[in-house]
């Protein structure tokens, strides 16, 4: 990375204080010298997300995040890094220049094609934008008109038509773009033939849009029966991945912007989002036909803890989707899903009951503990004796997970109700009830000497990162560190030459995905670097470093004696190895 560059990231993180920046996406609140808040990157009910504000770095005690001010902007807005850098520029009131360098040439060049394929995206848009009013999309009218989507709302969700397999290719070729670049996008594929051809071809055409409002995909709604898929999305791209998006996050976003949002109603379809929104309620997505990921769950989170599920009224559709809730739960959303008649969706609802009806649905928004008895509750006739006892069998594993007494007594007094049970029978069989564990993945046992030295070398760097009195005199570079460690000892070494280590610069070496970066930070958690005993322990360290290099010495030693040709070597060799015993016995 030239000069330049290097000089113009240190002007933007100088230029964005990295309490001011983190602390507009989440509280921060001030204990002693850092921050503290409970971490953006996974659920926690305490607090383990510190930023050194000193140091302008933050790290995650639980799950091992850190990294720089623009590592957060890129984790947070799930953004590639130049993106980060040119939204924290764009904040600082700094025009970003371009460099000279074979490393930025291969990210402009990369950022080019990702530009010259989003700009394809929209030219695209605006392509089936246009087929939709040309007078020759009949039939793509006629279907939104029978949804009930009005020309308003169709303007705003940008709805198009697509009318053959063959036109958007000609058309994107007379505008420059190049047939690998058309399938590139996405937006067109190729037959068997080698033909390039419309992916969506024929269909009706909703785009899909970031949360930086780019165009980065379509769905495609057949207008027919037919034995092909009834929604079709562009398939993942350099600039789209489904598992990543949430369908109208851009307009979540405007909402989030413009006020306070108490919820985001999360539905199944494309249309659901666009009924609903044109129903009054603006803070609904959806996943576009994935299961829920963990991905999505981050992206939703950042504008609202709180999340209504809202899919299809028929039980098997909604069963199905439970495990996806979980995913949902487990990144510290608070879930609630929303019971709808048996049979409709959000859409039908809306156009049956109006906007009140569904409202109506929603103020039924029940715990998602609750509602996963419900669905066991409906797959059984409880008329009949032994699939009561069935559906009793289904409920009390469900019951065993929940957080507290107070909820247990009540799900037990449903489930009595409902099943003609006994309570206290019910408690007694949830004493029984045993709920798996998830098994951790198994992990190769660590030799002790090894997995030792291991923590003392972090003890080592993490002390001369951050230039505790203590190692003022230590040369790290008297040892041999592999992999991450090397490059952090390596940085620190070369930051001594100019002056003084800055630790935020080390995350422009290693990243902030290193496993052995974060658990040197670990180690910079209250006073464990000061004082006496952090002094005392240091030198304990050294000395254990000193022998892992002197049992390499002594190694390496041996394994030249054997290979000795002559008496005088073999001599020579055995001296050496006497002095490098003596050290090891000294240590």
């Amino acid at each position: 990375m030239k000069e330049g560059f290097s000089e113009f990231l240190g002007l933007v993180k100088e230029k964005n204080e990295i309490t001011d920046v983190i602390g507009s996406y989440i509280r921060l609140e001030r204990k002693g010298y850092n921050y503290w808040a409970c971490c953006p990157f996974h659920h926690e009910k305490t607090p383990s997300f510190s930023v050194n504000a000193g140091d302008r770095y933050y790290h995650c005690f639980g799950c091992g995040a850190s990294g720089d001010v623009i590592s957060f902007v890129k984790e947070y807005e799930n953004v590639e890094f130049m993106q980060a850098v040119r939204i924290l520029a764009d904040r600082a009131g700094l025009e970003v220049p371009v460099f000279d360098d074979r490393a930025q040439e291969e990210i402009a060049l990369k950022k080019q094609k990702k530009d010259r394929l989003r700009a394809l995206m929209k030219d695209t848009a605006r392509f089936y934008l246009n087929n939709l009013y040309s007078g020759n999309a009949t039939a793509h009218l006629e279907y939104l008109s029978r949804r009930g989507i009005e020309v308003s709302t169709m303007k705003k969700f940008g709805l198009g038509a697509s009318l053959d397999f063959h036109s958007l290719p000609a058309y994107l070729r007379a505008n420059g773009y190049s047939a690998e670049e058309c399938v590139e996008s996405g937006a067109c594929a190729k037959t068997e033939e080698g033909k390039t051809i419309d992916a969506m071809g024929g269909r009706l055409i909703i785009p899909i849009i970031d949360s930086i409002g780019d165009v980065v995909a379509f769905g495609g709604r057949l207008l027919k029966k037919s034995d092909r898929a009834k929604y079709k999305n562009t398939r993942d791209t350099e600039i789209f991945e489904k598992s990543n998006n949430v369908f109208n996050i851009n307009l979540i976003k405007k909402e989030k912007r413009a006020g306070g949002i108490p919820y985001i109603v999360l539905v199944e379809g494309y249309m659901d989002v666009i009924s609903l929104y044109q129903a009054g309620f603006r803070c609904v997505g959806a996943s576009m036909g994935t299961s829920l990921t963990k991905s999505q769950a981050r992206l939703l989170k950042r504008f609202s803890e709180n999340i209504l599920i809202s899919y299809d009224g028929d039980s098997a559709g909604q069963n199905a989707n439970l495990r996806g809730l979980d995913i949902l739960k487990k990144e510290g959303l608070k879930v609630r899903v929303v019971p709808l008649p048996e049979g409709l969706d959000p859409d039908d609802v809306v156009r049956k009951k109006g906007a009140d009806g569904y409202r109506e649905c929603l103020d039924k928004a029940m715990p998602l503990i609750d509602f996963r008895i419900l669905c066991a509750l409906r797959k059984y006739d409880m008329s009949r004796t032994e699939e009561r006892r069935e559906f009793v069998k289904d409920a009390l594993p469900i019951v065993k997970e929940a957080e507290s007494a107070t909820e247990k007594e009540e799900l037990l007094k449903r489930i009595s109700e409902t099943s003609g049970i006994s309570i206290s029978a019910l408690a007694s069989d949830l004493e029984n009830v045993r709920i798996p564990e998830e098994k951790e993945p198994a992990v190769a046992p660590t030799v002790k000497d090894a997995d030792k030295e291991e923590k003392a070398a972090d003890f080592i760097l993490c002390a001369s990162l951050f230039s505790k009195p203590y190692t003022k005199e230590f040369d790290l570079s008297g040892f041999t560190f592999e992999g991450d460690r090397a490059k952090i000892a390596e940085y620190i070494c070369e930051c001594r030459k100019k002056g003084r280590v800055q630790p935020s610069g080390i995350f422009d070496v290693l990243g902030s995905d290193s496993e052995v970066l974060s658990g040197v930070l670990n180690l910079d958690y209250g006073d464990n670097l000061d004082g006496e005993g952090a002094e005392r322990y240091f030198a304990d360290c050294v000395k254990v470093l000193k022998r892992k290099e002197l049992n390499r010495k002594l190694s390496e030693a041996k394994g030249r004696g054997k290979r000795a040709e002559s008496t005088a070597e073999l001599m020579k060799i055995t001296k050496e190895i006497n002095q490098i015993a003596k050290e090891l016995k000294n240590l």
